[in-house]
């Protein structure tokens, strides 16, 4: 979506993209964009306005060849007050041709670590710290910036607020707002990452917003962490009702798309792998609670075992990257609700007597077509079938079935109390 202005000079087209996100595939299909819609409008600048906790690593390294790598100059800036360039989003920062702040922003805490969201383990961590921080030095010095700094955010996990980015010679400016920001650039002589200088002229800018586009927003709700736990609930319980009750088709095809969505949010995300057993855990609990007289206990267990794996499915030190409380506790409330009512469907439907095949003729009764001597017809199950009685049967008696033996019943008057048998 491109929303414009045609109040600008030519050569002063400013191109303004909006990450408030996690970094992931998604976030580097609205860059790319972004940057190509810049480059073919001829902008004087792109300025990429960055709230974020951090994301993917392989996104990341993508996104800064993106960045390092465009036609026109490049602004990231930390916005709005409050906001963060956090982890991945501190690596953005550095790579920009200018980097600029908002007050009451914070960049850094860069150090890497699992999909789980913890520590890894010490030789994987070195390789993985080193070449973060191999990165981010070589960043920051084409830059101008200080890798010292920008290498102690990787290894020690340091943050900066904007004044502290700006006196370590992290970030170019701090900027209250976008118009002050364009007021700065103007003018101003910047040095490109392949080593040209360049002067951006922004005293009348065209603003062009690119806002993501259908798919990008798609890919960027799912990652959100309580719709990927949605999605993940939704799931289950969709492919549960299609394997308990087969033939439905529709909560089984549901079902499947939501765990494979699920699937790809949660591979952007710091997934705890002991948050998802727990939560089959629970599962597990939910089915004997049925099949066992607990009293109730099972299904506590059930309810305790998929909170506690709910809020530690996403292992993130960033509340924003979590999945919150509020969608955890009535959640489990409700998916406890539908597999007991669909297990118990389950139970009743399989306690209920035959009524097709052999074993629903058993106890079924009718009457007799013609006399049983001892062979003859019956009518039963609104069927003639060939019959044969111990006890001899007039025309018209009322019978009872209880035997079956290939297509030939043995029956006996309706008012026996012989047990039917196969």
């Amino acid at each position: 979506m491109l929303v414009g202005a045609a109040t600008a000079v030519a050569g002063q087209r400013v191109v303004i993209l909006t990450l408030s996100d996690s970094i992931q595939p998604a976030s580097l299909r609205y860059l790319e964009r972004g940057l190509d819609v810049a480059d073919r409008g001829g902008a004087a600048v792109t300025i990429l306005e960055l709230n974020t906790p951090g994301g993917l690593l392989t996104s990341l390294r993508q996104m800064t060849t993106a960045i390092t790598g465009a036609s026109r100059p490049v602004v990231v800036y930390v916005t709005p007050t409050g906001g963060q360039a956090a982890s991945a989003g501190f690596f953005l920062l550095v790579a920009a041709d200018v980097a600029a702040m908002a007050p009451g922003t914070n960049a850094g805490a860069a150090h890497p670590v699992s999909g789980e969201g913890v520590e890894l383990a010490k030789t994987m961590a070195e390789k993985i710290t080193n070449d973060a921080a191999a990165l981010i030095r070589s960043l920051a010095e084409h830059r101008g910036r200080s890798s010292e700094w920008a290498e102690k955010a990787v290894r020690e996990s340091l943050s900066y607020s904007d004044g502290e980015a700006v006196t370590k010679k992290l970030v170019d400016v701090v900027a209250k707002d976008r118009g002050e920001l364009l007021k700065w650039l103007n003018g101003r002589e910047i040095k490109r990452f392949d080593g040209r200088a360049e002067t951006l002229q922004t005293d009348t800018p065209e603003i062009v917003v690119v806002g993501p586009n259908a798919g990008d927003k798609l890919l960027s709700v799912i990652a959100h962490p309580n719709i990927a736990y949605l999605l993940l609930l939704l799931g289950m319980v969709g492919i549960y009702f299609e394997l308990s009750h087969p033939g439905a088709i529709l909560p089984g095809v549901l079902g499947g798309i939501s765990i494979l969505l699920a699937l790809f949010a949660l591979s952007v995300m710091p997934v705890n792998y002991v948050g998802v057993a727990l939560i089959l855990l629970a599962i597990v609990f939910f089915i004997a609670e049925v099949k066992m007289a607990s009293y109730g206990l099972l299904t506590v267990a059930g309810l305790v075992s998929f909170v506690l794996g709910s809020l530690m499915l996403i292992n993130s030190p960033f509340p924003a990257m979590r999945v919150a409380l509020s969608i955890v506790l009535p959640s489990a409330v409700v998916v406890a609700a539908v597999v007991l009512f669909l297990l118990r469907r389950v139970l009743v439907s399989h306690q209920r007597p035959p009524i097709t095949g052999a074993e629903g003729l058993l106890g079924e009764h009718g009457e007799t077509a013609s006399a049983l001597a001892p062979t003859g017809k019956v009518y039963v199950h609104g069927e003639y079938w060939e019959a044969t009685s111990t006890t001899p049967l007039a025309a018209g008696a009322k019978v009872r079935v209880v035997r079956v033996d290939g297509i030939v019943l043995e029956v006996e008057p309706a008012g026996s109390a012989t047990p039917p048998k196969a």
